[in-house]
């Protein structure tokens, strides 16, 4: 059930990457991810009070801390992005955003099995082929700073949220999408971008942000019935679902690296559903 509640949040965390980006090609950036973000915010909102929950004070405590990861994480991603370095940023952050959950899971008593491991072996190297762009722009050493700060932002978000138990609802995850609110438009107004929405082709951003609401319920139910390392690991192969779909609906061109990095995510996929 961990394994496939994990897959349903890469394939949102997927979907919503996918939507946010073509929507963000449209028009601008920071509005669309500003956008997202409050439709995230409101529909946990939604499911903490719809859903029955006995949160203690700790349990938004690892809300707030999982908001800041999630603002984070998006603005260096954005950074390395407006400043062209996206071929860097994004494999690393996407590494990153794995590897910090496991670390954890480790650290707090996880033993997974050998074919787990194996899995997470598989994983790596997938998912920075995958969300490589070969022949990426820009500043390679500045992009190594903004992907490794993204990838630590992403992988806080993951670890934090793995914390909040089943008894607490979702409240702390309305706590968690509220504090991504404010980063969003904290770190915009800091990098002079324009965050306010201005164009209707805007509101597309609902629609990832509603995805990426349901990505992080998956994952946070994926955490309450299995191990944070194999929940982590798995939706964290989002990339690959972004790539196929950007193939398949936008015919856009799978390079041969990508190609071995799906395959890898494939693997990665049978050999921990297999553990």
């Amino acid at each position: 059930m961990a394994v496939l509640l994990s897959l349903v949040a890469a394939l949102a965390y997927g979907l919503s990457d996918f939507v946010g980006g073509l929507a963000s090609r449209r028009t601008s950036a920071w509005p669309v991810a500003f956008v997202g973000a409050v439709a995230a915010f409101v529909g946990a909102v939604v499911l903490a009070l719809v859903v029955e929950g006995s949160p203690t004070r700790s349990d938004f405590l690892w809300g707030a801390l999982a908001g800041v990861g999630s603002g984070a994480g998006g603005a260096f991603l954005y950074r390395g992005l407006a400043a062209g370095r996206m071929g860097v940023v994004a494999p690393i952050s996407a590494v990153g955003a794995a590897l910090l959950p496991v670390c954890v899971g480790v650290a707090t008593g996880e033993r997974p099995e050998v074919m787990v491991w194996l899995g997470i072996a598989a994983a790596v190297p997938g998912i920075w082929l995958v969300s490589r762009e070969p022949g990426g722009s820009g500043d390679f050493a500045a992009g190594i700073v903004d992907g490794v700060l993204a990838g630590l932002g992403f992988g806080l978000l993951f670890s934090t949220m793995g914390q909040v138990p089943d008894s607490a609802g979702f409240a702390p995850l309305a706590v968690a999408q509220g504090v991504a609110v404010v980063g969003v438009a904290l770190t915009a107004a800091v990098l002079r971008g324009r965050w306010i929405p201005y164009d209707v082709s805007q509101a597309w951003g609902i629609a990832a942000g509603v995805l990426a609401t349901a990505a992080v319920v998956a994952f946070l139910l994926a955490t309450q019935t299995g191990l944070l390392t194999i929940a982590s690991v798995v939706t964290s192969l989002y990339p690959a679902i972004t790539i196929a779909l950007a193939a398949v609906v936008l015919r856009e061109r799978i390079h041969a690296s990508q190609g071995v990095g799906l395959l890898l995510c494939g693997v990665a996929v049978s050999l921990v559903a297999a553990a």
